[in-house]
């Protein structure tokens, strides 16, 4: 029997997204549950497993499923596993595909980064349609990386390639990293990176600020956005030293694959101008020369959830059938 459908899953530190695709790249049912509350793994593959039955049968049952793609932190492609990823709930290697496959009566699961599913969600149906070469950076929970060169994703001999948010910014007194190195990319750009950087302003000065009326435990990105669409200055400030750190670490990274385009993906990304002008501002800087003015700086056409479910779904077809 043809299976016309594949299900792709994006598992973020917050929350697991899924959905059902079809051959042309629609979502056709989808469904989401928190990643974050799940301690266990096993717990974790239950609750998802319930979620992936209801899509299923609303796709038509099992014989429609062809294969399943994952997007996951820290996911590796060879081995099916998700290899101590800082933002999961879950320690040391987790064979993620072979615990999910066993859940949903053997369809077969591919594994990936989960940066590297939003790269092919791009590459396949969004800003990097055409593209041969081209980086994409997810702003979220962490700072992820999908690089692709010459039209293939690069994975490097161990499948880790592209760990681009744990390059280090700051090599004096950097701040403590959640994959327990200092002054790496992520520990000041991510979305926990800025709501870090608002804590940080406000504990050592005295600047009048909205941001002071929020339990400083509480603050997160969003709060520093709302902040800085009243004009608070602070909030502008944390978004302007976000961008810049952003941009000096872009110029290297075109120095290393020399993109056509650096697309940004992820919650971060709804600053708009706030966050992307101090970003091309420091890039271009910081440029060597030879590659001043080259590479485009654009934001996902995607929606957020769906560019890494696209992405991962296209894995999902390259799955072997198991009949």
């Amino acid at each position: 029997m043809e299976k016309p459908y594949v299900i792709g899953i994006d598992i973020g530190g917050t929350n697991t997204v899924f959905g059902v695709v079809d051959a042309r790249g629609t979502i056709l049912y989808s469904g989401s549950i928190k990643t974050s509350k799940h301690a266990d793994i096993k717990d974790y593959i239950t609750e998802l497993a319930k979620g992936l039955d209801i899509v299923i049968d609303q796709a038509g049952g099992y014989d429609k499923i062809k294969g399943i793609g994952v997007g996951a932190p820290n996911g590796n492609y060879f081995s099916g596993c998700i290899e101590f990823a800082p933002n999961l709930p879950w320690k040391g290697q987790i064979p993620l595909a072979q615990l999910i496959s066993e859940a949903v009566r053997g369809i077969p699961v591919t594994l990936t980064n989960d940066a590297n599913a939003a790269a092919i969600g791009e590459m396949t149906y969004g800003a990097a349609r055409g593209m041969k070469d081209f980086i994409v950076i997810t702003l979220g929970t962490g700072v992820g990386s999908g690089i692709v060169v010459g039209g293939n994703l690069v994975y490097g001999h161990d499948g880790f390639a592209g760990e681009l948010g744990h390059t280090i910014i700051r090599r004096k007194n950097g701040r403590k990293c959640g994959c327990g190195r200092e002054g790496c990319l992520e520990a000041y750009t991510s979305a926990t990176g800025v709501a870090r950087t608002a804590r940080e302003i406000l504990e050592l000065r005295s600047d009048e600020s909205i941001l002071r009326d929020v339990d400083p435990d509480e603050i997160t990105s969003k709060d520093v956005y709302d902040a800085a669409m009243k004009g608070d200055k602070v909030a502008l400030e944390i978004f302007e030293f976000t961008g810049h750190m952003l941009g000096e670490a872009f110029a290297d990274f075109v120095a290393f694959s020399s993109p056509e385009a650096i697309i940004l993906f992820g919650g971060l990304t709804k600053a708009g101008d706030l966050i992307m002008n101090p970003i091309r501002e420091a890039m271009e800087q910081n440029m060597l020369k030879v590659f001043a003015g080259k590479t485009k700086l654009i934001f996902s056409q995607l929606k957020e959830s769906d560019a890494a479910v696209l992405g991962a779904s296209a894995l999902g077809w390259e799955s072997k059938d198991i009949d």
